[in-house]
């Protein structure tokens, strides 16, 4: 049953992806939710109008907002902007800019002429430097993208703060995401390593002590639906950070997942840099063999840490994680021993030979935020 705040309308953007459908399946209990999104599956959730949405082309964007006017008027409580490109491939692609920078800049102009109370940013934590175990990084802390992707939200972030909008932003710098199903792609990668008992799983070019804070996706939903019932009484142009206090480091999830899989505390042993990337670059270069998902730059950011310093959603939100990837770790482990094809295909993973009795889709497939 809608609640109140039924009139009020919010629009989502990549409103098909894992984010997107969590974020449209708790908001629509409050709200009107418009999906805006490419066309074809995966589609939204049926408790949202979908209206097929090209964020790189500006005639497709200007079409879908002005369905968005004839059905429900001039006025639009929130924008959720989720739609963007990410590749863990580490390959530069224009995709960045065209799809993240300059859709975001289209999306802009084109509710220029609408009345609009907000404007959530889906960012990333990553848009900051790291810091040193001990550290926690907050909102003041340097913003230094290490890669293409948080380089891609940082530059989007200057552009949405320099139009100077008369719109409220919030640049939501969100941690790792994952869910029940685990639904992360490195974690996902991690816990195949081990369940497989790949020669990789026993070593790491880095630092084992350093990690990244984590969020479940249901304390996400959490924190945007709070937004979105407290806009208007939020600073005008905000950017804050989430994620779960505790940040796990590798070598905790190691040990964590090994007993988990199979039951004995998972070895990891610290190994040079040029020596992962030689055996990186032979892995992907190999002729023939899977697609591995370690590639030679990530090396170069194993030892990278961050953990988020939270008071200040605390304070404004009133919100807390009600989650933590520890707790979470064995359901993920759980639902792979019940249905092992199942996880494999549910993650976009590549499955074991003895696994292969069900298709899991193309692996190398770039994927969306949303």
């Amino acid at each position: 049953m809608v609640q109140n705040g039924a009139n009020d309308v919010v629009v989502v953007t990549g409103s098909s992806g894992l984010i997107g459908t969590a974020v449209i399946g708790r908001l629509a209990e409050r709200f009107r939710i418009v999906a805006l999104d490419r066309e074809g599956p995966p589609h939204p959730p049926p408790t949202a109008e979908s209206i097929a949405t090209d964020m790189t082309s500006g005639e497709s964007l200007k079409r879908a907002l002005e369905r968005l006017r004839h059905g429900y008027g001039n006025r639009i409580a929130s924008v959720i902007h989720l739609a963007a490109y990410y590749d863990f491939s580490g390959k530069p692609s224009p995709l960045y800019d065209e799809v993240t920078v300059r859709g975001t800049e289209r999306l802009l102009k084109g509710l220029e002429d609408f009345e609009v109370g907000q404007f959530i940013f889906s960012s990333t934590m990553l848009v900051h430097k790291p810091c040193l175990p001990g550290e926690r990084i907050d909102e003041t802390w340097p913003v230094m993208p290490k890669w293409d992707y948080p380089a891609s939200k940082a530059k989007t972030e200057d552009l949405i703060i320099a139009r100077h909008s008369k719109t409220p932003a919030v640049l939501l710098r969100i941690a790792g995401i994952y869910d029940d199903e685990c639904h992360s792609i490195p974690i996902a990668n991690q816990i195949r390593r081990i369940y497989e008992r790949e020669l990789t799983s026993l070593v790491y070019p880095g630092d084992t002590s350093t990690g990244q804070s984590f969020l479940h996706l249901d304390d996400l939903v959490d924190a945007c639906l709070s937004l979105v019932k407290r806009r208007g009484k939020l600073p005008h142009d905000l950017a804050l950070l989430l994620g779960e206090p505790e940040t796990l480091s590798y070598r905790q999830m190691q040990k964590v997942l090994g007993r988990q899989i199979h039951g004995v505390d998972w070895k990891t042993f610290e190994i040079p840099k040029v020596l992962a990337k030689i055996g990186a670059w032979i892995q992907d270069n190999m002729p023939f063999a899977p697609d591995p998902f370690i590639k030679p730059w990530m090396i170069d950011l194993a030892s990278d840490h961050y953990a988020v310093d939270i008071r200040l959603a605390r304070s404004i939100l009133n919100w807390e994680p009600q989650h933590s990837l520890l707790d979470t770790l064995p359901k993920m482990v759980a639902e792979l021993k019940k249905n092992p094809a199942e996880w494999y295909q549910k993650n976009k993973l590549k499955p074991p030979s003895r696994l292969k009795s069900e298709p899991v889709g193309d692996v190398r497939t770039p994927a969306r935020v949303g």
